[in-house]
């Protein structure tokens, strides 16, 4: 198992365990829970199949993991807005949503796009760079 694996899941792990640890702070569980639900279904139902179809119908060859997963996150990030994205006006409070919401969600959304068109680039710039030394090796030899 990879060492970016590891990590990966450890970080996971921690941030599962802070999750945990704030539902047990909340009054209301049930209601998070329908909303997790709700999440869960919109992202299996709705999202991963469209995220599938478009990645199959429009995108070929080697962009399209990078298509997908951009478009996977993005749908999952856009789940997870929506509550903000779609709220009535301005609360009653305004120190309950400080922050311009919709625009960080579009300037987090221009983030995955743009690491989203990086991946095949770095992939081609890597593979090119493993060729070059496998040559110059099998020359050297």
């Amino acid at each position: 198992m990879s060492v970016t694996r590891l990590l990966t899941g450890a970080v996971g792990l921690v941030l599962a365990g802070v999750g945990g640890c704030l539902l047990v702070e909340v009054r209301d569980v049930t209601g998070v829970l329908i909303w997790l639900g709700g999440a869960v279904l919109l992202h299996d139902v709705l999202i991963a199949p469209l995220v599938l179809l478009i990645g199959s119908a429009l995108v070929r060859g080697c962009v399209r993991g990078a298509v997908r997963g951009a478009l996977l996150v993005g749908g999952a990030l856009t789940a997870v807005a929506l509550p903000v994205l779609l709220r009535p006006g301005k609360p009653a409070n305004p120190s309950v949503l400080p922050l311009d919401y919709p625009r960080n969600w579009l300037v987090t959304l221009l983030a995955v796009a743009v690491v989203a068109a990086l991946v095949p680039v770095l992939r081609s710039a890597l593979r090119s760079r493993r060729r070059s030394r496998a040559a110059g090796r099998l020359t050297n030899h």
